[in-house]
């Protein structure tokens, strides 16, 4: 509840907008470096080192361009980077075993980064699509996507990632069962300290499209996702899934996509006060940029209202894409 005001003229409310010393004292919300992950894309695939398309300014990274980007978090005071890897389509197939090949690009990657920068957190992903010839998180029999069979390959790709060094897992799979799979599996393999950030709430959402271009799914997708990940209409199924996901055994929760869910990051902040995030997918990132290059809207400014939005709505932290260009802005 809100105290009853005194009329106007004795609140005027413009009074502490006046001046930028007013206008910082009166804040609420503040967005800091160390809110931020930074999402990267990397492969082993020669010649796929390039700018994504779709995704102006973001680009695919060797191992040595990965260990590079982990020193410029380093020194910009980013906490984390999240990979994402773009896998060489000879190597995809139905059964998806290279997802927990511990020679992988993404555990390569997170063992030269751990030896590197050892006090960066280095976040994965956990889903199988970027190993799978039919381009789904899941194992797919007879066009279905199976749920307790993917788990399994789930649980083995979470360890090799653990062994590998991994500090944050991010399964973003939104597989039934998945996160008291991984929960007990790595208490049992010794690695009771890797935490879990569990895309908890996760939509069905055509924001993806730029991301499946990074990674290289965008052609192998047969189908939808709709079977497994959430229909836009709902939201208390959120908050189920959330509560369900921290039964489990998972330390932070997702939300994602992010800015079209603000309304989930606050429902599930207030709901459960547990550690938040939202992901500022690929398709935001995308419309942000194409409007900037058009000379539609000012790349800072909007950037920062775009991210403050995360804050307002309760989040902990966000992965962006414009995570080193929001620390440098912060800096100066």
């Amino acid at each position: 509840m809100f105290p009853i005001l005194p009329p106007f003229p004795h609140t005027r409310m413009r009074r502490m907008r006046r001046t930028p010393a007013l206008r910082d004292l009166a804040q609420e919300n503040r967005l800091s470096v160390k809110d931020m992950i930074w999402p990267i894309f990397i492969t082993d695939v020669p010649g796929a080192d390039v700018e994504v398309p779709s995704m102006p300014g973001v680009v695919r990274r060797t191992l040595t361009g990965a260990v590079q980007a982990a020193e410029e978090a380093a020194r910009l005071g980013i906490p984390a980077i999240c990979l994402f890897p773009y896998t060489d389509p000879a190597v995809k197939t139905e059964s998806c075993e290279m997802a927990w090949n511990p020679e992988n690009i993404s555990n390569r990657v997170i063992r030269a980064i751990k030896a590197e920068l050892p006090e960066i957190a280095v976040m994965t992903d956990i889903a199988l699509d970027p190993y799978n010839a039919n381009g789904h998180d899941g194992l797919v029999r007879d066009g279905i996507i199976l749920n307790d069979e993917t788990v399994e390959c789930l649980v083995k790709m979470a360890i090799a990632q653990a062994e590998a060094g991994a500090d944050i897992l991010g399964p973003s799979d939104m597989m039934d069962g998945r996160i008291g799979a991984m929960r007990a599996a790595l208490e049992a393999a010794g690695h009771a300290d890797v935490t879990i950030l569990s895309y908890a709430a996760k939509y069905a959402s055509a924001f993806y499209g730029p991301f499946r271009d990074a990674v290289g799914a965008s052609g192998a997708l047969k189908g939808d996702k709709k079977t497994y990940q959430m229909n836009p209409a709902n939201s208390d199924e959120a908050l189920r899934l959330v509560a369900r996901d921290l039964a489990e055994g998972a330390d932070m929760v997702m939300v994602k996509p992010g800015m079209p869910y603000l309304d989930i990051c606050a429902r599930v902040k207030e709901q459960f006060g547990v550690p938040t995030y939202a992901y500022q997918v690929s398709g935001e990132y995308a419309m942000i940029m194409a409007a900037v290059r058009n000379g539609w809207l000012n790349h800072d400014t909007v950037m920062m209202e775009s991210l403050m939005a995360f804050r307002r709505a309760g989040c902990d932290g966000v992965l962006s894409y414009f995570a080193p260009a929001v620390a440098r802005l912060l800096r100066e």
